[in-house]
């Protein structure tokens, strides 16, 4: 089994070694490897399953290092950068030739971001080379957000889980492309629109993808439980109990509803913590004794949309 531990000396000495760590973020724990490295890179797609038509993310500690690695950063794009990175922020751009094809998936752009999180910037500037790093956990379920939600389902094929503690925000980064010069959100995330709106005007936004996704995150069904999940109206959701039924809500308990199997995102109706809670009740009710899981979608707005994205992603519907 993995060891779990803080130093990332011995995290640096794996990675060096073409070995895969799980290192916190802000957002939720990434499985990295050296993203110029090939075998590492591999590693990654076989060890999560994950099919190699979905790109990865790299991971690096600042501007000057980037540079590296991408031809150019727009000028859109280093406004957002400077004004929330480190942050749950990623950038697609156009990729140099050191970055390896299959880390893009063969496209001409690269999805890049600084995390935020003391233990995994201490680790980047250590490194010369970035880190590729999707989220920790097998192909298609649901995003660690503790050491030991990684070492529950990747333990015994990892040698190092770098443990910074629960993340802070809980669902991935925002990804942002340029369409024609035009700010596009690829995934929605914990960085809200409206941020970014703020900062650099109006932005589109990318339909996800069946395949042949255009950056990571983008399939259509993703995030889910191995329990059926389903999305339901709260009127519908009240009148369907039964003890083989987890119920996953957003602010208010169901009354007559056994309240073992319920988890509320935010009983103050905040959708920061919402975010925050969201993979992690999900896993509760998946371990729970039911047979399915029901849940209701939150407030559309802010963080309230990337919530949402992972609810109807984890039901596969539009």
């Amino acid at each position: 089994m993995a060891i779990i531990g803080k130093d990332i000396n011995l995290a640096k000495e794996f990675l060096q070694k073409r070995q895969l760590v799980a290192i916190p973020t802000e957002t939720v724990y990434g499985l990295a490897g050296n993203a110029l490295d090939e075998e590492a890179v591999l590693s990654i797609f076989e060890t999560k399953n994950r099919p190699s038509f979905d790109p990865l993310i790299i991971h690096t500690d600042s501007l000057e290092k980037l540079k590296q690695y991408v031809q150019e950063i727009p000028e859109k794009a280093f406004l957002l950068a400077k004004k929330f990175w480190p942050g749950p922020l990623t950038l697609l751009l156009p990729k140099k030739d050191i970055i390896p094809d299959l880390v893009t998936s063969g496209l001409d752009t690269v999805a890049v971001r600084i995390p935020n999180h003391p233990l995994t910037l201490a680790l980047l500037s250590e490194l010369d080379f970035p880190l590729a790093a999707p989220s920790a956990n097998p192909f298609g379920y649901i995003s660690p957000t503790t050491a030991a939600h990684v070492s529950q389902q990747l333990g015994g094929k990892i040698p190092y889980i770098l443990d910074g503690g629960e993340c802070g925000i809980g669902i991935e980064s925002t990804i942002i492309g340029f369409v024609e010069g035009v700010p596009t959100v690829y995934r929605l995330g914990g960085l809200s629109i409206e941020a970014i709106e703020e900062v650099v005007g109006a932005v589109g936004l990318m339909p996800h993808s069946s395949s042949n996704p255009q950056a990571p995150g983008m399939l259509k069904s993703h995030y889910a439980p191995r329990k059926p999940f389903f999305l339901q109206d709260r009127k519908t959701i009240s009148s369907t109990y039964d003890q083989a039924t987890g119920y996953l809500l957003f602010d208010q308990f169901i009354e007559g509803i056994d309240r073992k199997y319920q988890r509320l995102l935010s009983p103050q109706g905040d959708l920061k913590e919402a975010a925050h809670n969201l993979f992690a009740y999900l896993r509760e009710l998946d371990a729970q004794p039911v047979e399915r899981i029901l849940a209701e979608l939150v407030p559309n707005i802010h963080l309230g949309r990337a919530i949402n994205d992972r609810l109807k992603r984890a039901a596969a519907v539009d």
